[in-house]
């Protein structure tokens, strides 16, 4: 009889040593705000303070909520076992292979899209400031140049971002700063708002609850990239106090930065000024002070702001791409490593923002609006896995290596199982509201082919490996 060859298991984490350890506490700091201060807060926000009025307030006040006890579970998973594949491994582990493919790959695709999404954003302030020259060309060259960037070695990447980021918490910080000097009247040349852009255009909630769903819906998606923190932290020198740190610090930070935007921008400016819209709510609030340049000034932030999250993007993207193609959940000759960079994931994971150049040439009016719904709640999706990754890992580590638990989820599973009911709830919501209907309908689309398609690789890898042993 011949002798019973068994097939050599792979474990759910794979060792990823090839990546190089570039990424300073700092940097990792900064990632985690630059990956979500963009489009969502400086432009996408305008969208959702005219449909909810001043309870958009209320909207990110309760996203933010939910945003931090995601971002403790992924803490607590993160300390215990740094990957650069973030939830996507913690999916695997806890739940199988089909469920790391289909959480992996969701969040890839959101992040590429989004990358596009940052480009248009960026070419359209830039074409306002030199009318006439193509959003495509702009689309272009921002995509060649953080493209190229994310080629070099982490380190670089980590520096522009740390640089971008300070940039954007420093203009945010100023503005709060003007802002709140102007709502209790000792700005010079403004006077006190008072409470009447709050309650007296229509009431603190115009548009009743279908206006507050809206911008509910709108802010829960304008948190999406804070997860790259928790990928980055794979290529820091010290992984376990560095996404911990992170992770706190970034928390509360952006609860300000959002919640505290848009008290002050719905205080200091009418919600149904046309111009939030259009120029963007922050822009709109300075120009409605009467800051001489202030208006202008906030333009370049924002298209700061729109860059360093096209960059942290398109570093979350490859990553993650690095982190399946290791676990044998992608294409092996993407998941090549040189100087420790995947610069092959690096190339595929920019090539959907390369294809939106094309877009914007082809279809310039409604390419930003179908971007949008391509990526609907694909973030919602990426949560619920994690969510329900961390009630299972949690007990595992617990029972077999509880010293790995540094960073622990507040009133574990209770609030784990609060922040899954209000994922639920806004689903729920979107289903309701027309609106987001066709958002849900394609991110379920999406989620359902790709877990088809990651339940087949596993009964398929799952049969070879009985039919080897056999």
């Amino acid at each position: 009889m011949p002798p019973t060859i068994t097939a050599p298991s792979r474990p759910p984490e794979t060792p990823e040593p090839e990546l190089s350890k570039g990424l300073k506490q700092r940097h990792l700091s900064m990632i985690a705000l630059g990956g979500v201060i963009g489009a969502g807060l400086f432009v996408g926000s305008g969208a959702g303070i005219a449909a909810a009025g001043p309870s958009i307030v209320l909207a990110y006040t309760a996203s933010g909520l939910l945003v931090m006890l995601v971002m403790r579970m992924l803490g607590e998973m993160s300390a215990a076992r740094p990957a650069s594949g973030s939830f996507s491994v913690y999916a695997e582990r806890a739940i199988g292979p089909w469920a790391g493919f289909t959480a992996g790959w969701s969040f890839w695709l959101m992040l590429c899209m989004g990358v596009g999404l940052e480009g248009l954003g960026a070419a359209h302030i830039m074409t306002g400031w030199l009318p006439g020259t193509p959003e495509w060309a702009w689309v272009a060259l921002f995509m060649a140049v953080f493209c190229g960037s994310n080629l070099a070695a982490v380190k670089n990447f980590g520096e522009f971002e740390f640089w971008f980021a300070a940039l954007k918490v420093g203009a945010i910080t100023l503005f709060l700063v003007i802002g709140g000097l102007a709502i209790i009247g000792v700005l010079p040349g403004a006077d006190s708002p008072g409470t009447g852009n709050l309650t007296g255009v229509g009431g603190f909630m115009p548009n009743g609850t279908e206006g507050l769903i809206i911008g509910l819906l709108a802010s829960v998606l304008a948190y999406g990239g804070l997860e790259t923190v928790t990928i980055a932290a794979a290529e820091s020198e010290n992984p376990v106090q560095g996404v911990a740190g992170a992770v706190r610090t970034a928390m509360w930070r952006i609860a300000i930065f959002y919640i505290g935007s848009m008290l002050v921008i719905v205080t200091l400016v009418p919600w149904n000024d046309k111009e939030v819209v259009e120029k963007g709510p922050y822009v709109a609030t300075l120009d409605q002070l009467g800051i001489p340049g202030a208006g202008q000034i906030m333009n370049v932030v924002v298209l700061i702001a729109l860059l360093s999250a096209m960059n942290a993007n398109i570093y979350g993207s490859s990553r993650m791409a690095r982190s399946l193609i290791s676990r044998g959940q992608g294409p092996a000759a993407l998941g090549r490593v040189s100087s420790g960079v995947p610069r092959r994931a690096v190339v595929a994971s920019s090539a959907f923002g390369f294809f939106c150049v094309l877009l914007s040439y082809w279809r310039p009016d409604d390419i930003f609006q179908w971007l949008l719904n391509m990526i609907g709640a694909v973030i919602l999706v990426v949560w619920m896995f994690t969510a329900v990754s961390q009630l299972i890992l949690r007990r595992r580590t617990e029972r077999d290596e509880p010293e790995k638990l540094t960073v622990r989820m507040w009133c574990y599973p209770v609030l784990t199982w609060v922040a899954l009911a209000g994922m639920t709830a806004v689903f729920v919501l979107m289903a309701v509201e027309p609106s987001t209907r066709g958002q849900l309908a394609w991110t379920s689309g999406l989620t359902i082919a790709l877990a088809a398609v990651g339940y087949a690789r596993q009964r398929t890898a799952a049969r070879r490996r009985d039919g080897v042993s056999d």
